[in-house]
């Protein structure tokens, strides 16, 4: 494969699991708590959009009611944590646990296939002839419009009101805030948008699997950390847009290292390695004196 090739791929492929990284920049960066409900939440969202495809419900409805799907496990989550106070991480690791039961049920098998159904990116690669370019146009107005209400949405009284929460709890609720309620939005909105990303790309795989989830949050970190590596103290809407090219960039990464001979069974442990790097990097640029003041979580 030449590196156009590549570099085309890894873009389409950046664009729909960029959704799934934005969804966990929500949690991770914004609320400031590590949720691991993602790995349920994305194949969720794949099983619905699968299941509603085959039994003829349109494309882009399919995706809306993963969306639903998604904040509704987040909620759960969020339930969990903030009710019955069990901390965010069990509390993610209940809910990812309880959701493979769930989509099993859902998809009725532990795999659905696409093949010949109608799907999101069919409009497009009408019109431009290859799926390929379909893929990156349907994906970039989908993550534009993403974008575009998630920074308007953290513009509003509620949006300033969860950023403050991730920022300092104490502060928040000695201001009145009710931190609970910021935090079961927090994890709506992060796991509706992780569950839109499995959607996707179960359309651009022509496949749902119930097992897809596994490793899923690794995806959604390491395209945050090198966006962050990249891009430092940038405003909300750039950081959004960041992590569509740290996506890209991972997705590259991965791709080139499976130009070598690197088995497919291997890919988890190339995505760790990976995310390993990432993380190293901000610590190898302050040993090299090259860091500057690193970002708030959710910097505007």
């Amino acid at each position: 494969m030449d590196i156009l090739s590549l570099i085309t791929s890894s873009l389409a492929q950046g664009l729909l699991w960029s959704l799934l990284a934005i969804g966990v920049f929500l949690t991770y960066r914004i609320l400031d708590v590590a949720d691991l409900t993602a790995e349920g939440s994305y194949p969720l969202g794949a099983g619905i959009a699968a299941i509603n495809i085959v039994n003829g419900t349109p494309p882009l409805l399919a995706c809306v009611y993963a969306f639903i799907g998604g904040a509704a496990a987040g909620v759960i989550t969020g339930l969990l944590h903030t009710k019955l106070k069990i901390p965010a991480l069990l509390a993610g690791i209940i809910t990812m646990t309880g959701l493979y039961s769930v989509t099993q049920r859902v998809m009725g098998a532990a795999n659905i296939a696409l093949l010949g159904q109608d799907n999101i990116f069919n409009f497009f690669q009408e019109i431009l002839g290859t799926k390929q370019l379909s893929i990156i146009v349907t994906g970039a107005i989908i993550v534009l419009v993403v974008v575009i209400l998630l920074v308007l949405f953290f513009k509003t009284e509620i949006g300033l009101a969860m950023r403050s929460t991730g920022d300092n709890i104490e502060m928040s609720q000695a201001n009145g805030i009710n931190t609970d309620n910021m935090k079961l939005i927090g994890y709506a909105l992060s796991n509706g948008c992780i569950a839109l990303s499995g959607s996707l790309l179960a359309q651009n795989n022509n496949f749902a699997d119930l097992n897809s989830g596994t490793g899923t949050i690794v995806i959604g970190l390491a395209s945050i950390i090198i966006a962050e590596v990249i891009f430092r103290n940038q405003p909300l809407l750039i950081r959004l847009l960041t992590i569509v090219l740290g996506a890209s960039i991972y997705r590259f990464i991965l791709a080139l290292v499976f130009t070598t001979n690197v088995q497919a069974s291997d890919s988890k442990l190339a995505s760790a390695i990976v995310l390993t790097i990432c993380l190293a990097l901000p610590e190898v640029r302050k040993k090299l004196g090259l860091s500057k003041k690193a970002p708030k979580k959710g910097a505007a």
